[in-house]
């Protein structure tokens, strides 16, 4: 008899339910949401259990590579499709939810995610820490403008580290207004030398990381974007072909189709949000400030002139994310191509 275990996991307990090749339930119980003590759990079964399954979230990781060295057969399943099982419970509880994931595991209608390795989910724990940083930038600047503007004080477009000397410039003859500008201007030069830690982080990592050295021989690809692009792919054996890379970073248009009905939507933005934003932002550098010419480039612009600087964008973007796998299953630099003469 084979058997089949489904994990709920919370911040403080999971709850697990076992059930047979029948579907029947065998036992249901809870256990600390900790590797140790989800062995512990797992092993006075005494139950050969074919299939281990949790829904992914931000434990899942940890769980997952605890349980994995220890024997278990531990999988992480897809978060959309373990919902809309789990829509089929009349009532959320985290018993049912256990006792759905547990069918889940038993039918085999899943889809597995790969979980990270550590090193990579340390990077990409680092860049998300860097990125939050900069918006709270971004929103302190826009308070200070918009406080600013109440007076008829316009403050342009200064550099990051110019921008507080123009408020002071421009705002100092205002005692009161000061008062409030202060406080929000202090916090913003500490973020600055944070974010300067930060980076300076990502470029040491960078420096001594070959993989990310090579994918910056690509325009638009600087440190950041190389960094994040290894760190979301964490393997790219998994793939077995380029071109699912940009389906998986969700930069693929969305399709309905029904009957007589089929309609291709926007992009689906699926997958890792950090990963399809770092491609954007390099395609964007790479059509935008870009000069030296490229068969990517010329193919981008091209696109521009049919159909907008926006799809034009995402279209490099896909290709890039195609392109950038390639380069490192085959060990390879940037090709530019040959400019077609006149």
């Amino acid at each position: 008899m084979t058997y089949y275990a489904g994990l709920d996991v919370s911040l403080e307990e999971t709850a697990i339910c076992v059930v047979d090749e029948d579907g029947k339930i065998v036992k249901e119980m809870r256990a600390e949401s900790a590797p140790d003590a989800l062995h512990d759990a797992l092993k006075r079964l005494d139950l050969p259990l074919a299939r281990v399954g949790m829904e992914a979230c931000s434990l899942t990781a940890w769980l997952h590579d605890g349980l994995t060295q220890a024997g278990w057969p531990a999988i992480c399943i897809e978060t959309r499709r373990a919902n809309a099982s789990m829509k089929a419970m009349p009532n959320k509880t985290d018993r049912n939810d256990a006792r759905a994931l547990a069918q889940i595991m038993r039918t085999g209608w899943f889809r597995q995610v790969h979980v990270k390795s550590q090193q990579s989910r340390r990077w990409r724990s680092l860049l998300v820490a860097r990125r939050t940083v900069l918006n709270h930038m971004r929103s302190i600047e826009n308070v200070v403008r918009a406080i600013t503007r109440e007076d008829g004080i316009k403050l342009g477009t200064p550099s990051r580290k110019d921008f507080a000397a123009r408020v002071r410039e421009m705002a100092g003859g205002e005692p009161e207004l000061m008062a409030m500008l202060e406080p929000l201007l202090a916090v913003l030069a500490s973020m600055i030398e944070e974010l300067a830690r930060l980076t300076k982080r990502v470029l040491d990592i960078v420096k001594n990381e070959a993989t990310c050295r090579q994918l910056m021989t690509s325009p638009g690809i600087g440190p950041i974007h190389a960094l994040t692009y290894r760190a979301t792919i964490d393997r790219p054996e998994r793939f077995a072909r380029s071109r699912d890379v940009g389906a998986h970073l969700g930069l693929t248009p969305s399709r309905y189709q029904s009957g007589e009905t089929d309609i291709t939507g926007k992009i689906s933005r699926c997958g890792d949000e950090l990963g399809r934003t770092g491609l954007v932002e390099a395609a964007h550098t790479l059509l935008v400030r870009g000069r030296k010419w490229s068969a990517l480039r010329a193919w981008g612009l091209a696109i521009a002139e049919r159909r907008g600087m926006a799809k034009a964008k995402i279209a490099v973007a896909r290709k890039l994310a195609v392109i950038l796998h390639r380069m490192w299953v085959d060990g390879t630099d940037f090709r530019f191509g040959k400019e077609a003469l006149a």
